[in-house]
């Protein structure tokens, strides 16, 4: 049986939610992905992502946007909490306990790096193809291929 190559994927978070350092604070250095509420964002964590997928963490909606540091998904999908509570701004009245519409994946910290920013990403021609820059995407969770992730690294100087 052939092993699954490696995947990667871009996550976005706004810092004042959830930050690189709210990541590297958490308890075993891994939070639940809380408050996804997109159907194609939903299937890639339910369908296309596994345990061990490389996640370029992305602080979004905040002064200085960019990529803050690498994690990984940690656990397979479940259902997000966050739906059920009516106190939560990601509540959805619709969604019921027995027939749940969001799930969620945890994710760990790999490292935090110093802050790839959008304006940087886009001047560069290796990066071109990433979702993350494509005009009108609005997707908080986006696949990267093996180039693009080789690319980010080498900018971080990680290796």
């Amino acid at each position: 049986m052939p092993q699954e190559q490696q995947q990667y994927w871009l996550m976005k978070s706004e810092p004042d939610e959830c930050s690189i350092d709210d990541l590297a604070a958490a308890p075993g250095q891994t939070v639940p992905w809380t408050g996804v509420r997109n159907y194609q964002a939903r299937n890639f964590m339910r369908d296309a992502m596994r345990i061990g997928d490389g996640v370029l963490f992305y602080h979004s909606s905040c002064p200085q946007p960019g990529i803050a540091g690498l994690a990984e998904v940690a656990g397979p999908p479940y259902p997000d909490p966050t739906q059920f509570d009516p106190a939560s701004p990601y509540h959805d009245p619709k969604s019921r306990p027995e027939a749940p519409r969001w799930l969620l994946r945890d994710v760990k910290l790999v490292r935090k790096t110093r802050l790839l920013s959008l304006k940087e990403m886009r001047a560069r021609p290796e990066l071109a193809t990433m979702r993350v820059l494509q005009p009108g995407n609005r997707l908080s969770i986006t696949p990267v291929t093996p180039e693009e992730w080789r690319a980010v690294l080498a900018l971080l100087e990680v290796s």
